[in-house]
């Protein structure tokens, strides 16, 4: 749980950071401009509010890992909640309206992640996790679209040092193998989840595990 806060408040920064223009720009999201992304992150940060809100009286079915999903092709934007961010997005107009809504909820999802019980059992999507399981899988979701905001923006700064060290673990985790050692955490992140395409020497480091990429989650 002591990597959510980070990754969370280092994500909600570099989106009040950026320029108005960039909000136009694409992000490493298919078919998501940068205020799509921003506009998924506001959902995002509801479902976290949702979700610690929502106790569960049984033993927990999930855990940081199995909670994704590895889904067999990548998302083209053309899933309908996918397709419907977009609008939702232009729907705010100014970004100053995105991103005073992403602060508005997204400090109130910090907040309560920070006051809730690790130990707790919480409830989503016919899941049952406990608390700093739920927020441990939310330390790769914030991570990987950090890099997916700041995917064109060659400028902004990357997510902390802390968080991709943790997301790739969790990665790692799901994976059930580790990325070779000379991969950085970023370059794990990117290449594993299909971000980028590994280089002919990077694809021979990755032998056996090269064959199974990339890991959609979902």
């Amino acid at each position: 749980m002591e990597h959510f806060s980070p990754a969370w408040t280092a994500l909600r920064t570099a989106v009040a950071e950026l320029p108005d223009e960039d909000f136009a720009r694409p992000s490493g999201c298919a078919g998501w401009l940068v205020r799509d992304l921003v506009c998924h992150l506001v959902i995002d940060a509801q479902d976290v509010l949702i979700t610690l809100v929502t106790p569960a009286g049984t033993e927990p079915t999930a855990n940081a890992a199995t909670y994704w999903n590895l889904l067999d092709r990548p998302p083209t934007g053309d899933d309908p909640l996918d397709a419907l961010i977009p609008r939702l997005a232009a729907a705010y107009g100014e970004p100053r309206w995105l991103m005073f809504h992403l602060d508005d909820v997204g400090s109130a999802a910090g907040r309560a992640a920070a006051l809730a019980d690790p130990e707790a059992r919480v409830g989503t999507q016919d899941m049952v996790l406990t608390v700093g399981d739920y927020l441990t899988a939310y330390v790769l979701e914030w991570t990987l679209h950090h890099l997916d905001l700041i995917a064109h923006l060659p400028s902004a700064a990357d997510p902390p040092a802390e968080s991709m060290a943790a997301a790739r673990a969790l990665l790692e985790r799901i994976a059930d193998a580790p990325f070779p050692a000379s991969f950085s955490d970023k370059d794990a992140l990117l290449i594993g989840t299909g971000r980028r395409a590994p280089t002919g020497e990077e694809r021979a480091t990755l032998g056996a595990l090269g064959t199974r990429l990339p890991f959609i989650l979902g």
